[in-house]
């Protein structure tokens, strides 16, 4: 919480995106025969796979076991999560008509939330829970392509070729998004990390006029919470000027730009998160150890750092390298 507040801290704090899951064991376990949406929807399993990590790893925070896609699933959107696939809508939203079916979401529309985080508040004790939701143009991009796409075909189609549909899809989003993160603050989280995964598919432009008015109002919409407020997507370098000037504190940063570069992209007064390469903890412990100290001394450029990977824990990963990983952050940060 300090270092997303730029404050002094011991030693760099030190989360990874998708802890909560995955590469465990005892998420396979737990998980075996249950679809990802019912997991999400179960407070007990919620509470039980969002602690393994943090009983697993000297992690500084926890992050929310669920999924981007829960608050469409909860105002009514058809979908599913295929296991190899992904978030895939039934009925891809690319008329006015299906826009306006999209209702707004009330905290009745995701109780089993607030029951987790509630739950999670007495386990974790001191540590800080992080709640998050969707970026707007991510969710847009699942609910027009049907799925995940590659290339955001259909996506950029509507919000070059038809403006104001998108911004009419944008708009219900941004409040579906805005209603979901506060549910979790009054719940408990203490921070919150808007994934705005597939963002970087835009141009600096583009995002400036077509994605940042959204993403800005959500954080804006959050300011008087308290809570910091993190922003990330992948493949977003030539963005991230932009992604801290919507109003995050903190900017999450993937492999791809060195945390030293990232500092002279984004504006004065912002936090950094990130950034080593997943791939990277396939690699022998010294090849990790190495690059992972090559990330904290990048990271001491930053007004605040928080160590993170680039993006999420790989699903085969080793889940003895994740610790020693952790172990290693604190210890060498904190000489």
């Amino acid at each position: 919480m300090n270092a997303c507040r730029r404050r002094p801290v011991p030693h760099t704090p030190v989360w990874f995106m998708r802890q909560a899951g995955r590469s465990l064991p005892e998420y396979l376990r737990i998980r075996e025969g249950v679809p990802m949406l019912e997991a999400c929807a179960r407070p007990d399993m919620v509470v039980e796979i969002t602690m393994q990590p943090v009983r697993r790893y000297s992690v500084d925070a926890a992050i929310f076991f669920s999924d981007i896609v829960v608050p469409l699933r909860a105002v009514g959107i058809d979908l599913d999560i295929k296991p190899g696939v992904g978030p895939v809508i039934a009925d891809p939203i690319r008329d006015l008509a299906a826009i306006e079916r999209l209702r707004p979401l009330t905290p009745d529309d995701v109780p089993f939330t607030t029951e987790a985080i509630h739950g999670l508040l007495g386990e974790l004790g001191p540590i800080p829970l992080i709640g998050f939701a969707g970026g707007p143009f991510t969710l847009a991009s699942y609910l027009i392509e049907g799925g995940p796409s590659k290339n955001h075909d259909r996506t950029k189609a509507m919000m070059y070729g038809a403006p104001e549909l998108w911004a009419a899809l944008m708009e219900r989003l941004t409040d579906i998004t805005i209603e979901y993160l506060k549910v979790q603050i009054a719940a408990g989280a203490r921070a919150i990390q808007l994934f705005d995964s597939w963002v970087g598919a835009v141009g600096p432009q583009d995002y400036r006029e077509s994605v940042f008015p959204y993403s800005s109002r959500i954080f804006a919409a959050l300011a008087d919470t308290g809570v910091p407020r993190i922003h990330f997507g992948v493949g977003t370098g030539e963005l991230l000027g932009l992604m801290g000037e919507v109003g995050a504190d903190v900017v999450g940063v993937d492999w791809r730009v060195p945390l030293d570069e990232a500092v002279h992209r984004v504006e004065f007064g912002k936090a950094l998160q990130g950034n080593l390469d997943p791939a990277l903890l396939f690699a022998p412990w010294e090849v990790v150890e190495r690059r992972a100290r090559d990330v904290l001394t990048k990271g001491r450029t930053a007004e605040g750092h928080i160590f993170n990977l680039g993006h999420g824990v790989l699903p085969s990963t080793d889940p003895d390298m994740l610790a020693r990983l952790a172990d290693l952050v604190h210890e060498a940060s904190a000489r």
